[in-house]
């Protein structure tokens, strides 16, 4: 069975130039076939804010109104896709910047209103991935070739809407959907921190292992809580629906073996 790997980068990664340009680097170095999934909701906040708009997160994601769609776009879907994809090509690897309309790749649910802590939510133009979402023929196509898939968090949902997707739930998803297209796939979250902390004030305080419960007591706890939430959802439902192996360490350790694993 032939191994892939599906790494996600996150936003303070794709908004820093000197750690971006290393990671682009050690990606192109990484042996195998590959998916890259990219945030760059750091950028896009920030722009937001430019404009005196003030964005609202709530669990780790951004509620999505029409003209919070244009902007995440515009950073998501241009900036980021084609800045990444332009540095991958400079370190000889042969990527291709996707949004989830472009190739069919990845349709997406508009998600209904839910409730939170007693109050109903509406997100707005967001969507809702799985990895029946993901058309895994089209990306096994594509690393056939040698071409590496960089997936943003815009996906579409075939009736002409476009909809921002949390990308941890893609990378999720993704790696699903891979595993169901016979690879032995392995999920990579990398972030600006080594790996889940047990105190989120000490940098060294790096958990080696996860374990389903082990998640659950850390939430309940408020240890683990904002966008680390999805981020280890997400990286629980892969495990358990194929996917064999889900790290989360920094970027600058991409070709480390270190950071928390889950099991």
């Amino acid at each position: 069975m032939e191994r892939l790997k599906v790494i996600k980068i996150g936003g303070n990664i794709v908004d820093n130039p000197l750690l971006l340009n290393q990671f682009t680097k050690d990606f192109a170095a990484l042996p195998g076939k590959k998916v890259l999934v990219h945030g760059g909701g750091v950028l896009a906040s920030r722009i937001q804010k430019g404009l005196g708009m003030e964005p609202v997160m709530i669990e780790g994601r951004r509620v999505t109104d029409e003209e919070t769609l244009r902007i995440v776009t515009m950073v998501y879907a241009g900036w980021c896709s084609k800045s990444i994809t332009a540095l991958l090509q400079s370190a000889g690897c042969n990527a291709i910047g996707l949004s989830g309309a472009d190739g069919n790749v990845i349709m997406a649910v508009r998600r209904p209103p839910v409730e939170i802590g007693g109050q109903m939510v509406d997100y707005g133009f967001v969507g809702d991935v799985t990895a029946e979402s993901v058309n895994g023929d089209f990306l096994k196509k594509l690393v056939g070739e040698d071409i590496v898939p960089v997936l943003c968090a815009i996906n579409h949902d075939g009736q002409g809407n476009l909809l921002n997707t949390n990308a941890d739930t893609i990378a999720s998803s993704v790696s699903i959907a891979m595993a169901r297209e016979g690879f032995e796939t392995e999920l990579v979250y990398c972030f600006e921190k080594k790996g889940v902390l047990m105190d989120r004030n000490d940098e060294e305080s790096v958990i080696p292992s996860i374990d389903r419960d082990g998640f659950e007591k850390l939430k309940a706890e408020g240890k683990v809580a904002d966008g680390m939430i999805p981020k280890l959802s997400n990286a629980f439902r892969a495990i358990g629906s194929g996917v064999e192996r889900v790290v989360i360490k920094h970027a600058s350790n991409l070709l480390n073996n270190v950071g928390t694993v889950l099991k």
